[in-house]
């Protein structure tokens, strides 16, 4: 394989792995699977957030196999890019294992929205749409 057929790869970290980096890795893989491999990881991983999932299962991308990840298993990759979709990762993440060119686009993290089960998912959708939105006008 060539290096212009040679899928590239890129790692999206966010916090705890939980919603953005989560739904960006989902997308990515989407929208930019014959071009791009995804992976997400999390400076402090917890859990993939079930509002992450709903939002993601509405536009057709199931997302429910996906697992939150630390870093550390990533070390041994080599990875085109690398994005922070959140400050805090950002900052406490400057250098990523894998190398590549580092980017940051911040998102706001649906996981701490407040309100009825209705508003907290409309803010996942918001949030999953500006990610598409962002991933279809820089890939």
């Amino acid at each position: 394989m060539t290096e212009k057929e040679r899928k590239r790869k890129i790692l999206i970290v966010c916090t705890h792995n939980a919603s953005r980096s989560q739904m960006a890795e989902g997308l990515f893989r989407d929208l930019k699977g014959d071009h791009w491999e995804a992976y997400s990881a999390g400076t402090a991983p917890t859990g993939v957030h079930p509002g992450a999932v709903a939002a993601m299962a509405e536009i057709g991308i199931d997302i429910r196999g996906q697992r939150a990840k630390g870093l550390d298993i990533f070390r041994d990759m080599a990875f085109d890019e690398v994005v922070t979709v959140c400050h805090h990762a950002q900052e406490s993440c400057p250098v990523v294992p894998g190398g590549g060119v580092k980017r940051h686009q911040s998102f706001e993290d649906p996981a701490v929205a407040k309100g009825t089960e209705a508003e907290v998912l409309a803010v996942f959708r918001r949030v999953r749409d500006e990610i598409r939105n962002w991933i279809m006008e820089t890939y």
